[in-house]
């Protein structure tokens, strides 16, 4: 089998590169809107619901094996939808993972209350995960696919606003059921509303994503007849190092967003709070007003890192916020800990929308480029989505324990944030420059037996419109 397929694709249309846009953007803000609303209701109102016999860390641990078992269901999820998207093609699975995700979000606004809604609680979350696990991936794949070579990190990172959209529109939600309703009510019936309200999000996703086109990198490999049978067979044979390198990358990217978006609060909220005057009601408020902010700063941070990797390379931003990450862990907890709205919005601003999101500008491009076209939606959904449940998953139900074992310290939570941004490092040094690589190289960017560069094997190799 040759190292290259031969570049037939032709150049971005338009119109098709400006719906892509949207319609992963809709499909981010729908994902994250979800996981959201989940980890704000599992920091605030689950332990309450469901779990009020185990006391306040263990209710807060319970709510967060929940939350936590939407991660383990994505690489499942990433191995069964990045297969199919190989195989069948982007589009497909970008309309099956929007329906699968909507449906389990909404139905959780049903739940019965007690063991038998505890029960549910757990299936639909892990049929949300399971329908998030190709999500991003067919996003960001289907982006850098459509996007001019030089301008790929900007292009790849665009659809990612989305994610901050709904992580904004989740947290403005509860903000405002905070205003409007009693802590009763909401416990009592008001926590339902944000899950029922996704369906909106739901029928906007799938009417546009009907309308979208199939990536032209895919219609070019299907063309030559270059589509495998077990794309992830291959791909785990194959490209063992690149995995590993994009699943180490991303311990600090999500592990890093979980921390500040969801576990501060937790945090704020039942240890804090306990040395301080304004009570858990006023630190949650603080904390979610953060979140907002953050979110909202995030916004423009991601795309700008994006197409600052355009500009220096993928790794250089990507080892950057790795290493900011790093500084920033202890003054940040610091700050969180003083229960102060300036503070504790500073650290937010700077741990999620800098440091995690400075990763993630970067990330969108570099995991497409470096995995080969045969098997590149596979290799990107399992790295990811791995990645997600080893890193996302875990950190709050073992953030809250290591918290509640030493009687609510901060720097537990900083010590944990350090490490997980010296893993990032590690993956990147495993990693190698992709910018402006060839998107229909059936070679991975890691190990291909070529002594060219990829800058090199791109000059050679890439169409006209894209030198």
């Amino acid at each position: 089998m040759p190292t290259h397929a031969t570049p037939a694709v032709t150049p971005p249309d338009a119109k098709q590169l400006r719906r892509a846009i949207f319609t992963g953007a809709v499909g981010s803000a729908l994902e994250y809107y979800d996981f959201a609303i989940y980890g704000l209701a599992s920091a605030l109102v689950f332990g309450h619901i469901f779990f009020p016999s185990l006391g306040t860390t263990g209710a807060l641990l319970a709510s967060f094996a929940t939350y936590g078992a939407g991660f383990l269901a994505r690489p499942f999820g990433g191995l069964f939808f990045g297969s199919l998207g190989d195989r069948k093609g982007r589009k497909l699975v970008l309309l099956l993972t929007i329906g699968l995700m909507g449906l389990a979000t909404t139905a959780i606004g049903l739940l019965p209350t007690g063991s038998l809604g505890a029960v549910l609680l757990v299936l639909l979350r892990l049929l949300q995960g399971f329908g998030a696990g190709a999500e991003q991936t067919g996003a960001a794949t289907l982006m850098a696919e459509l996007a001019p070579a030089k301008r790929r990190g900007l292009y790849a990172a665009l659809p990612f606003i989305g994610i901050f959209s709904g992580l904004a529109l989740a947290t403005v939600t509860f903000r405002v059921m905070q205003a409007l309703l009693t802590p009763e009510e909401i416990i009592a019936w008001g926590w339902r509303l944000p899950f029922l309200a996704s369906v909106v999000l739901i029928v906007m996703a799938i009417w546009i994503r009907l309308t979208l086109k199939e990536s032209p990198v895919f219609k070019q490999l299907a063309e030559s007849k270059n589509v495998i049978a077990s794309p992830m067979r291959s791909m785990l044979r194959n490209a063992r190092r690149p995995l590993l390198a994009t699943t180490l990358m991303r311990m600090a990217e999500t592990g890093s967003s979980t921390l500040y978006t969801t576990v501060s609060i937790a945090f704020l909220t039942s240890f804090a709070s306990q040395h301080m005057a304004n009570g858990s009601a006023g630190l949650g408020t603080i904390g979610t007003n953060a979140v907002l902010l953050a979110s909202l700063a995030s916004i423009l941070t991601t795309p700008l890192f994006g197409a600052l990797s355009d500009r220096i390379g993928r790794l250089k931003v990507y080892r950057g916020g790795a290493i900011f990450a790093a500084l920033w862990a202890f003054p940040a907890w610091w700050m969180i800990d003083t229960g102060q709205q300036g503070w504790v919005t500073l650290a937010t601003v700077g741990g999620f929308a800098t440091g995690a999101n400075s990763m993630l500008g970067a990330q969108c491009a570099h995991f497409t480029e470096l995995f080969g076209n045969r098997y590149r939606y596979s290799g990107v959904a399992l790295s990811r989505e791995v990645g997600a449940m080893l890193s996302g998953g875990i950190v709050p139900i073992l953030g809250i324990f290591l918290v509640g074992i030493t009687g609510g310290a901060y720097w537990v939570l900083a010590v944990y944030t350090l490490v997980l941004a010296v893993l990032t490092l590690i993956g990147t040094w495993l990693s190698v420059e992709t910018r402006g690589r060839d998107l229909t190289d059936l070679a991975d960017a890691v190990g291909s037996g070529s002594n060219l560069s990829v800058e090199e094997r791109r000059r050679s190799a890439a169409p006209a419109w894209e030198r």
